[in-house]
């Protein structure tokens, strides 16, 4: 038993944070199923309508259902902070 608790918090240990984790995945589910419709130059933040996060929610929710997959709503909330970090820097 001891070996497999010292086995579970070494993987622990070497493990990527949640948060590095969710954010790979939204930059994955971006580039796999948002980036073929459109360039990077949607997201120029002098042309945009993101003012907010909300803003940058209602709008990733809204354009979602033309990828023609279904995204769960943790799937759409890391989609949402690797636009963020990657495009937008709003203040969250």
């Amino acid at each position: 038993m001891k070996s497999i608790v010292s086995l579970a918090l070494s993987l622990l240990a070497f493990a990527p944070p949640a948060q590095a984790q969710d954010l790979q995945r939204g930059r994955l589910l971006y580039g796999t199923h948002c980036a073929t419709c459109h360039t990077e130059k949607l997201h120029q933040r002098d042309k945009t309508v993101v003012k907010s996060m909300a803003d940058l929610r209602d709008q990733v929710v809204r354009w979602a259902p033309q990828t023609k997959r279904s995204f769960t709503p943790d799937e759409l909330e890391d989609v949402v902070q690797h636009l963020n970090r990657s495009h937008y820097r709003l203040v969250k």
